[in-house]
């Protein structure tokens, strides 16, 4: 099968980009949306023409840096999986297929379909640590903790970290990334002590990189490769109110010294 290209091509975040179009060769359709790339790109380096940079690293929807917009869907045109896990059976024989990055403020583009999401490792940063020792064995039922808020854990750890949320959003909102990496630590005992300070943390820091507010339209948990729920995002919410009010209405050390 071939299909047809539309890419965006862009030299830096400075310089404006604009859209390219290339035509594949005869290719298998059960090879994978970036096999595809590969291939373009090696016919792109025979001619002596700059190859189309796009992230990739697992290729096994692990990672997450396959972060690419296709046909307007970040990850391409399935629910549940990574632009690495797209096959070109996803598409018909003379299709045109258009692919972009990842649009959003926070993430500026570095390289045609490359973008910096260095913004959520600074979120992830400002959470801090975990002071409870997780590492070394503990004796069994030490720290006991229900199935429901394990398996709820899990689920938000599974949160790659990838973008596509805030591509979906149209007010290129973090909400959901931010909602899942508070909930995993939240919901376990070994979270606790940090919990309050983390969820004010981690929130000033995503509303300092540029992020828009969630106004519930929920494409950001449609197009998630993992399937987090947005259901998050209202655990997330709780956290941040009950840490903004317990902040609000606890003494300072001064004002008990003076009030005693």
């Amino acid at each position: 099968m071939k299909v047809k290209l539309k890419v965006w091509r862009q030299k830096d975040a400075n310089t404006p980009g604009g859209f390219n179009e290339y035509e594949t060769p005869d290719v298998n359709p059960n090879m994978s949306f970036l096999e595809m790339l590969d291939v373009v790109n090696d016919e792109l380096t025979v001619k002596g023409e700059e190859p189309i940079a796009f992230d990739h690293d697992c290729r096994e929807g692990i990672c997450g840096t396959c972060s690419l917009v296709i046909n307007g869907k970040p990850h391409g045109p399935h629910r549940g999986v990574a632009t690495c896990q797209t096959y070109l059976r996803s598409f018909h024989d003379g299709d045109v297929i258009t692919v972009e990055p990842f649009r959003a403020k926070p993430f500026p583009v570095i390289k045609d379909l490359v973008v910096n999401r260095k913004a959520f490792d600074r979120i992830m940063q400002a959470g801090g640590f975990i002071s409870v020792r997780t590492g070394s064995g503990c004796d069994a039922n030490a720290i006991p903790v229900p199935k429901e808020a394990a398996e709820l854990a899990m689920d938000a750890a599974a949160c790659i970290g990838c973008g596509a949320c805030v591509a979906a959003c149209k007010n290129g909102s973090a909400m959901l990334f931010v909602g899942a990496k508070v909930s995993q630590f939240g919901l376990l005992p070994q979270g606790q002590p940090e919990r309050e300070q983390r969820v004010l943390a981690m929130v000033k820091q995503m509303d300092a990189e540029g992020f828009g507010n969630c106004t519930n339209y929920y494409e950001c948990s449609a197009v998630c490769p993992k399937l987090i729920s947005h259901e998050f995002i209202a655990r997330m919410n709780r956290d941040y109110l009950k840490a903004v009010l317990r902040t609000a209405f606890t003494p300072t050390s001064t004002n008990a010294s003076a009030a005693g």
